[in-house]
């Protein structure tokens, strides 16, 4: 009997051991609270570098402008505190000149995180604070500034805003201003040159993307190619081409009957024949029998496809008859191309969009007579793809510069 009692006491002083034995214990974190503040933080960091581009005349495209709301803006008030142009013609000038940018309005429960985030980060930013009842409760202060009716119904500020409030000067007529020209900088292979947070930085350049149909992805040209390993052997009489990124085997051999001094070709978009003049018809003497273009190369073993021209589905190719180069120029006829812009047309137009072509340098644009001498944008934030692109200057909260642009070659926001 003594013996089973011990047996019994034995077993429960070993059971409570194991449940009361502090390597048992899984301690919970609530991590709710730090995933607020990072949230919030990364909302302010992108308003900061929203703010810092407006100042330093650069765009900041980043998907997080978008994803809070944030927009930037001039704003210049008169002596009655009324909106006016922020520019010093006939010899005046504003009596005050802002520059303001803003995010959507935040959830009231986050009011205080968000105090809090400016208070720790963003103490010395300035007017950096969160709009509510007509003024700005800077981080870091107790001090509160009042917003003026006119900027607050041009910006179409709410309550639990973000904002962010820069005084400047608008030089007069005549004055010279000394600019700070911000260093190029020149980034190593796999990053991307752009402007974020005031300065121009290298950023990792992952554009890498799944290809569709028998296209595989190439990490030299950063686009999608026919992949010669999918293409199929076909029957006798065929030949394999690229039919909406696909393989396909159509019959070569036409059975269209075409006129004298025509003969049969195929339109690989169409995939039907088409009856064009034979080229070995035409008499016209030409003085360039080869046209001189740009080397064509790749590494060793690889599979090359010489272009019949050198230009992009978005130009035209010129050429000078004294010394056969060629020179490749845009076409505005081609937009409607969907191998030239994929998009609809038609939506990009009106007072904030506007197309404009993706020029690769300086030289290039000079060759494009009706836009010679203008300033042409070259910065980091544009695409230089030898396409035409859709500029949308409604994401800064802009609209386009009539005077400095000129689609659908040059856009340039306001």
């Amino acid at each position: 009997m003594n013996i089973f009692i011990i047996i019994l006491v034995t077993l429960f002083m070993a059971g409570y051991f194991m449940m009361d034995s502090p390597s048992q214990y899984i301690k919970k974190h609530d991590t709710q609270y730090a995933i607020t503040q990072a949230d919030l933080r990364a909302i302010a960091q992108c308003a900061t570098a929203m703010h810092n581009a407006q100042i330093n005349g650069f765009e900041f495209n980043d998907i997080c402008t978008e994803q809070n709301q944030i927009r930037s803006d001039f704003v210049c008030l008169d002596n009655n505190m009324r909106i006016t142009n922020c520019d010093a013609g006939r010899n005046r000038k504003p009596m005050y000149s802002y520059i303001v940018t803003a995010t959507g309005a935040l959830d009231e429960n986050n009011y205080n995180d968000m105090m809090l985030v400016l208070e720790k980060h963003f103490a010395d930013a300035g007017t950096f604070g969160m709009f509510r009842n007509n003024e700005i409760v800077a981080g870091g202060t107790s001090t509160k500034r009042r917003v003026p009716d006119a900027i607050i119904e041009k910006m179409e500020l709410t309550d639990n805003q973000l904002v962010y409030f820069t005084q400047y000067e608008i030089p007069s007529p005549g004055e010279q201003v000394v600019v700070n020209v911000q260093p190029d900088i020149v980034c190593p292979t796999g990053t991307a040159k752009t402007y974020k947070f005031g300065r121009w930085q290298c950023v990792a350049f992952n554009p890498k993307t799944n290809c569709g149909g028998d296209m595989i992805w190439d990490s030299d040209l950063y686009e999608c190619v026919p992949d010669e390993s999918r293409k199929q052997l076909c029957g006798t009489n065929q030949t394999a081409i690229l039919v909406d990124s696909v393989w396909e085997c159509v019959e070569p051999f036409p059975d269209k009957q075409c006129p004298v001094n025509m003969v049969a070709r195929l339109n690989y978009n169409t995939l039907e024949w088409e009856c064009v003049i034979d080229p070995t018809m035409d008499k016209n003497i030409k003085k360039c029998n080869n046209v001189i273009r740009g080397a064509i190369s790749g590494t060793l073993g690889a599979t090359l496809r010489i272009p019949q021209s050198p230009c992009t589905d978005c130009e035209r190719m010129i050429v000078d008859p004294e010394t056969c180069k060629t020179t490749c120029l845009p076409d505005p006829a081609k937009i409607d191309d969907v191998k030239c812009y994929p998009g609809p047309t038609a939506e990009c137009s009106g007072p904030t969009r506007a197309f404009f072509f993706g020029f690769p340098n300086a030289e290039y644009a000079e060759n494009v007579e009706s836009i010679r001498g203008m300033d042409i944008p070259l910065d980091g934030t544009r695409a230089q793809n030898r396409r035409f692109n859709c500029m949308d200057c409604a994401v800064s909260g802009q609209i386009i510069d009539t005077e400095k642009s000129r689609p659908p070659y040059v856009v340039v926001c306001k």
